[in-house]
């Protein structure tokens, strides 16, 4: 059949109209959506050390904005980088990272992780807490302050390519990160404790980690020195596991490995790939296993490379994870700083990923490294994130940690106009774990449905009095909207919907038509 070239238009036209229709109705509405945001050598925030507090708030909140118009609901916030901190510790000095200089508190004083707290929660983002457990130095010239736990304690401490680690092996060393982690669960409101991939340092050529004391002295159960470090990992996980549950049994705990947990040709159950270095062999982390106990709630493997990569090939490893996941949230953490580079040309790689992330149930969600990439939209970035992202969604829940969810809003009433917006009232539950409020709309004869991700037009955080409420700016005059509303508790467990409040406007006034 021979087309004219206004037919082959028309025809691409449509193909295209359902290319983009077929990506808004597979926007899910459970879906993780995170970046992150890195402080170390300041690479997401602050842009340099020793900015006032007020420059700091000023590039935090706008950086959130930022990110919350780009779909995500959900941030990783580095605060603990190099054992250094951005709050008030009783175990480490303030980051050099914030002030420009290590142990010196922010000018005019202020508590940085209080704060973006409050300004995620604000925007109804998930704070996760990463913590960077061993890494005590991210430099060769790293000059400790006076009271920094290397200068108390070096014992605790070894050297290996030019930095500085606690040694992971040394049980007072473990003791005292695993205090100073749960000192920030117990006294801030974190959503989730984060680790990324560094646990024992990847290795360098011709060093070895020096670590034959602390085996010397504490081993003497192991023959094997690999055997014995992946056990001061597993160790060091299980209790964080366990001292977090204990403290607050809300706050989930999830780390973002490497991408390979280890080779098939080393062991049949690893991904086909070709790896230089993995997990379980080389930074002794056996995370498989942490899923398999159910020591963590999610992981969030570092898949960093492209489709049709052959040494690490993007959808294998997807696969491989998503088998391997034991029920756990798989949320997958895609390198977007390298769109434009080498196997990234073309400008669907990010929207191709996360399609591809969709075709498994178990696969919840991307984590995208990093917010610097989204700020800048790198080579167009934030369009295609629109193309996969076109509807807000909710964080997945966990039903392992809890299934309850709050009671229904109710006494709906809706005032104002076209002219003045629609505001809507409506009455929470003060005895009700109700975090926020999720606010649903359909026009003419639509149909309530929760799971429809375009019916959410707004998330809104509970005000702390039984009395909340809305307003709409975006209705139009002689339509006809239906609202609903449901309550969402920290855990994203939702309730029933309320009951549908009708509003017809009618010139420059509005009408209720019905409840």
């Amino acid at each position: 059949m021979i087309f004219t070239w206004k037919q082959t238009a028309a025809l691409a036209l449509i193909s295209l109209l359902i290319c983009v229709s077929a990506m808004a109705q597979e926007s899910p509405k459970r879906e993780l959506r995170a970046a992150w945001i890195a402080t170390v050598n300041n690479i997401d925030w602050p842009s340099q050390p020793g900015l006032s507090a007020a420059e700091q708030k000023e590039e935090y909140v706008n950086l959130l904005d930022t990110l919350a118009a780009a779909g995500m609901n959900a941030i990783v916030m580095q605060i603990r980088p190099t054992a250094d901190t951005f709050y008030p510790s009783s175990f480490e000095p303030w980051s050099a990272y914030l002030t420009g200089a290590q142990a010196r508190p922010p000018v005019p004083y202020y508590n940085p992780l209080a704060f973006m707290i409050d300004e995620a929660k604000k925007r109804n983002m998930e704070f996760h807490a990463w913590f960077n457990p061993y890494r005590a130095s991210n430099s060769s010239g790293f000059v400790p302050s006076a009271g920094h736990p290397l200068v108390k304690h070096p014992e605790w401490f070894v050297q290996y390519g030019g930095k500085w680690y606690y040694d992971p092996g040394i049980p007072e060393a473990q003791e005292y990160v695993l205090r100073s982690i749960i000192e920030v669960v117990k006294h801030y409101d974190l959503d989730a404790v984060h680790f990324d991939d560094y646990f024992y340092p990847y290795k360098i050529a011709g060093e070895e980690f020096p670590d034959s004391d602390s085996f010397s002295q504490y081993g003497n159960r192991f023959t094997d020195i690999g055997e014995w470090r992946r056990y001061n990992v597993d160790y060091f996980v299980e209790e964080l596991s366990k001292r977090i549950k204990a403290e607050k049994p809300f706050v989930k705990f999830g780390i973002s490995p490497f991408g390979v947990w280890r080779n098939a040709d080393v062991d049949p159950r690893g991904s086909a790939t070709k790896a230089g270095q993995t997990n379980y062999d080389d930074l002794y982390a056996d995370v498989r296993k942490w899923l398999k106990e159910g020591w963590i709630d999610y992981v969030a493997p570092q898949v960093y490379w492209h489709i049709g990569f052959e040494l690490a090939e993007y959808k294998t490893l997807v696969k491989w994870w998503a088998d391997n996941s034991y029920g756990r949230h798989v949320y997958i953490g895609q390198g977007i700083y390298r769109v434009g580079q080498k196997g990234w040309k073309d400008k669907n790689e990010v929207v191709n990923q996360i399609q591809f992330n969709r075709t498994f149930p178990i696969v919840k969600g991307s984590m995208f490294f990093s917010a610097k990439t989204i700020v800048q939209n790198k080579e167009n970035l934030n369009s295609q994130l629109e193309k996969v992202y076109p509807h807000p969604s909710l964080p997945p829940i966990m039903p392992w940690i809890s299934q309850s969810a709050p009671t229904a809003p109710h006494h709906i009433m809706a005032t104002g106009s076209p002219d003045t917006g629609i505001t809507l009232n409506w009455q929470a539950s003060l005895k009700e774990d109700a975090s926020y409020f999720v606010i649903y709309r359909f026009e003419k004869e639509g149909t309530l449905d929760t799971n429809n991700s375009a019916q959410i037009i707004a998330k809104v955080p509970k005000s702390p009095y039984a009395q909340q409420s809305w307003k709409d700016n975006t209705i139009q005059k002689r339509s006809t909207y239906h609202y609903y509303i449901t309550a969402v508790n920290r855990l994203h467990n939702e309730s029933k919907p309320s009951p549908i409040i009708t509003v017809g406007t009618k010139g420059k006034r509005k009408q209720v038509i019905g409840e």
